[in-house]
């Protein structure tokens, strides 16, 4: 009998041990927790203290700027822009340069006998008469290369304007996610009162304010973590188009109406061939090739000088004579002499053969890039269009398949929260699911936007330079 009374008198204090820990474990945890959030007094200081919306310094829908204005800007003072903007400056001068034609030499000396009073002094012009063509091809070589140093130009403002706008949508797309999280933060805030005051009038477990209050700071850590991925993509773009870090940039705009219906592809691609920056240098860059055989084959011809000079001569000998009329004086004369002539260069042994062969084999290798780029202009329409028509199929599947019933979803759970149907766990568990296909509905909304850049990009259209 005293075995059995033992016996249960251990079991006894077992369960008094485990509850004593229990409560212990939840004491620990509730202190834990005390500095985040205690009170409810608390909650609301730290409300007020975190009610200004960020969206405030990223969006504003009068002074904000458009993705246009931002390429306005970047077209105006991105440096690498500007650099090569003088770099065709420089292209220009030196097809001024290339007309001009060859200075003529002079050529001035003398020379005197030691210990004699015998000199000669000389004098002598040449002109070059660059004879084949040599002045006309090296100008059109300089020509040729300007307009190259020019598509290139154009090539770097098509792509730079393309890389704003896309810099410019993952901003937008990130400011988005933000204002998003700071809406569920305020609902659930609401949220997080009216399950303290059930609390309090006792129609709730104080477990459920708990979990309430894991959720808003886990929606804080998202906000501090979207906000941060925002400041991140409006530096980013800030660098791109060359404005200062310190400057502030507001955004404006939605995807909805930055996206507009392309043109059929087989225009876009006629438009993309006929025009595109890069191609168009390509095929600047193969007529290069094509004056600088023409210049090799120049060089290669006869060429010519004209040769002018005067030479003065004064020669005397170590004797004396007579004059005509009689009188002594010694033996000296001044010759001169007015040289006129013409230097050929025979081109027997160099005709510049090298030189034409390596102009004609970089002929061939322009000829090669343009073709190559041509088929990839193409490929880049063609991938482009079936990016943009894939991507905005599932922006709309999204919009009317996924997020309307998300948001339905989310409304029914909590309706029947607040009829006892449902848990907490529940509702949260499909709050978080909707947080989910939010921002996947964002992202899709970023992928048609940037699919359609990229059409814009590919087909070098008007709508991706504009001002």
């Amino acid at each position: 009998m005293k075995d059995v009374v033992q016996v249960k008198y251990s079991a006894l204090m077992n369960r008094v041990t485990a509850v004593f820990l229990l409560l212990s474990f939840l004491a620990s945890v509730t202190a834990a927790q005390a500095p985040v959030i205690q009170s409810q007094e608390t909650v609301a200081k730290l409300e007020i203290q975190e009610s200004r919306p960020s969206l405030a310094g990223f969006l504003d829908s009068e002074k904000g700027w458009a993705p246009g204005d931002a390429v306005e800007y970047a077209l105006t003072h991105n440096a690498e822009l500007l650099a090569a903007r003088h770099e065709v400056d420089a292209a220009r001068a030196l097809v001024t340069q290339s007309s001009l034609r060859a200075n003529p030499k002079l050529d001035f000396g003398t020379s005197k006998e030691l210990n004699s009073r015998d000199n000669t002094i000389l004098a002598e012009g040449t002109l070059p008469l660059e004879l084949g063509g040599r002045r006309a091809a090296r100008i059109s070589v300089a020509e040729r290369e300007s307009e190259v140093r020019q598509s290139i130009v154009e090539d770097l403002e098509r792509r730079l304007a393309f890389e704003t706008r896309r810099k410019f949508g993952e901003a937008l797309s990130a400011i988005l996610k933000l204002g998003f999280v700071e809406d569920m933060l305020t609902s659930t805030r609401r949220a997080h009162r009216l399950v303290i005051q059930r609390v309090e009038e006792g129609r709730s477990a104080p477990l459920e304010e708990k979990v309430v209050l894991v959720e808003v700071n886990r929606l804080r850590s998202l906000r501090e973590t979207s906000k941060g991925r925002a400041e991140v993509a409006v530096f980013e773009l800030r660098n791109l188009i060359g404005m200062n870090p310190e400057r502030q940039l507001l955004l404006r705009g939605d995807f909805t109406d930055m996206v507009s219906a392309p043109l059929p592809i087989a225009a876009a691609t006629k438009r993309a061939i006929a025009k595109r920056p890069d191609l168009l240098a390509s095929r600047a860059a193969e007529r290069v090739a094509e004056a600088q055989i023409e210049q090799a084959r120049a060089e290669g011809r006869l060429d010519a000088e004209l040769r002018a000079g005067y030479q003065r001569t004064n020669m005397s000998f170590p004797l004396n004579g007579i004059t005509d009329v009689g009188v002594i004086r010694p033996v000296q004369e001044v010759f001169n002499f007015l040289t006129i002539g013409v230097r050929i260069n025979v081109p027997v042994r160099n005709k510049n053969q090298g030189a034409l062969e390596a102009a004609v084999a970089g002929a061939e290798a322009a000829k090669s890039r343009r073709e190559f780029l041509e088929i990839t202009v193409r490929s880049q329409v063609a991938t482009a269009y079936a990016r943009y028509e894939n991507a905005a199929r599932a922006m709309e599947i999204y919009r009317v398949g996924v997020r309307e019933q998300a948001n339905l979803n989310l409304e029914v759970v909590r309706k029947m929260y607040e009829l006892g149907a449902k848990t907490l766990l529940d509702y949260l568990a499909e709050q978080r699911r909707f947080v989910d296909v939010e921002f996947d509905y964002i992202d899709a909304r970023l992928q048609t936007y940037l699919a359609r850049v990229e059409i814009e990009g590919a087909t070098s259209s008007p709508e991706l330079i504009q001002k």
